[in-house]
């Protein structure tokens, strides 16, 4: 099965055209589907499907080109009436009647399942055991115990640091 387009199409249109010019002069009238034509009137038949093809595919184009500055449109608009509507909640309000001047509605809440919920839980006490959160009350039961510290001996004497292993000590010549 051959795929019939729009180029196919005119082509065979034209095709036929130039067969009914050269061969078909002759006969005063074709009945034809129901009806009866001349020869010129079903070359002018064929030849209106031929330009309304190509009215359609210059339609198509101008369509397509723009649905293309349309969506470039939408994406500029996009970002800026989020910011409007987040300016207009912020000085408004949630609850403002404002809102519905601009079509905006309120923010909805999300309602959580009982499933959802169970898990939410168990997910936070998860996360405060991993991260050893405590509450007011735990932390008063926690107790710190100072670092031993050593004796304070001779408070001039500054200690001696040595170096870490590996690593190479510098020493400057004397001038």
């Amino acid at each position: 099965m051959t795929t019939i387009n729009r180029p196919a199409t005119q082509a065979r249109d034209a095709q036929i055209i130039l067969g009914i010019q050269k061969n078909l002069q002759h006969v005063s009238s074709l009945p034809l589907g129901g009806t009866t034509f001349t020869p010129d009137a079903l070359v002018k038949l064929v030849q209106s499907h031929i330009d309304s093809m190509n009215v359609v595919a210059s339609s198509h184009a101008t369509w397509l080109s723009q649905v293309v500055s349309n969506k470039a449109l939408s994406a500029q608009l996009t970002p800026i009436l989020k910011g409007l509507r987040q300016y207009v909640l912020s000085a408004y309000g949630e609850t403002s009647p404002v809102l519905a001047d601009f079509g905006f509605t309120a923010p909805k809440k999300r309602v959580l399942t009982p499933d959802e919920k169970a898990a939410a839980a168990v997910k936070a006490k998860a996360t405060r055991a991993a991260r050893h959160t405590m509450g007011k009350v735990q932390k008063k039961s926690v107790k710190g115990t100072a670092p031993a510290t050593a004796p304070l001996g001779d408070a001039t004497k500054a200690p001696a640091s040595t170096p870490p292993a590996g690593a190479t000590t510098v020493t400057k010549p004397a001038s």
